[in-house]
């Protein structure tokens, strides 16, 4: 998670014990953060993290979180918490396609366990078309995070593919922050108090990485994801945006100002949708 910072260093980043602490794997807490939005009467739904369709080995290597019947919580289950079902939805934005981002496109099908089912069967699917292209090919530093179990010929007919910053619905914006991947993107919105909020994808997934140099030991062009991630800050601090953060534990909204210590540095203070 912190490519080139060495363990000593970044191990000082948690607390020794309790809730937020490195476990005895070596794994650190990560949430699979996403938003429900209303958009022109659409219904819209920002990143589906990893699925339901995870054996028992890969479940506990990832150690994941799971529902009463032992499955894996996923993003049909954080929905229907919320009043919501996978088939109101109208349209799926999708930071990029790793399996982590983008497994919940599928779900499992009991009585097919070999063939995963769409989980949004009338929805769009909005992604950069570099993005799609990386995917379908297999370009990437890791050869099992592009998974074909969601990019089935199914979800691929619902692929709306993107070229660059646009708005793609009624108020809702993406634009590319490459590095991560070369095709992967921020999703942009306004709120209701007219506030804009930024769900930010792997340029900075937790508020650890908000310092310059900790990229992803899997981004496909650190310096690239660094000097992303630079322009990300400023321009975040500077228009005063509200930042939500894919992977961030507990609370993931942030604002942008300044370390008090070293004023040159982004600092990220807690904050409230």
């Amino acid at each position: 998670m912190f490519g080139i910072i060495p363990r000593v260093v970044w191990m000082k980043w948690f607390p020794a014990s309790g809730d937020g602490a490195i476990d005895a794997a070596n794994r650190m807490p990560l949430q699979q953060n996403g938003l429900l939005l209303e958009s022109g009467g659409r219904l819209v739904v920002v990143e589906v993290g990893i699925g339901d369709k995870f054996g028992a080995k890969e479940a506990a290597m990832y150690s994941q979180a799971c529902r009463p019947d032992g499955r894996p919580r996923a993003v049909h289950d954080a929905l229907a918490e919320h009043g919501a079902r996978p088939e109101d939805v109208n349209a799926v934005i999708v930071t990029h396609l790793h399996f982590d981002h983008a497994g919940g496109l599928t779900r499992l099908d009991p009585a097919h366990p070999d063939r995963p089912r769409l989980t949004f069967p009338n929805a769009e699917i909005f992604v950069q078309r570099r993005e799609i292209e990386d995917a379908l090919a297999g370009r990437s530093t890791m050869n099992k995070t592009y998974l074909p179990g969601h990019l089935t010929p199914e979800v691929r007919e619902r692929f709306r593919p993107v070229d660059g910053e646009r708005e793609v619905l009624a108020g809702i914006t993406v634009f590319p922050t490459p590095g991560h991947t070369w095709g992967q993107q921020c999703v942009r919105f306004a709120d209701r108090k007219g506030r804009t909020v930024c769900f930010v994808n792997d340029v900075m997934p937790t508020a650890r990485h908000a310092r310059p140099t900790t990229n992803l030991s899997y981004d496909v062009e650190p310096y690239t994801s660094m000097l992303e991630r630079a322009k990300l800050l400023e321009r975040a601090e500077r228009e005063r945006w509200t930042l939500v953060l894919d992977h961030e534990d507990g609370h993931p909204v942030f604002t942008v100002g300044r370390d008090a210590e070293n004023p040159k540095a982004h600092a990220l203070v807690r904050a409230e949708l």
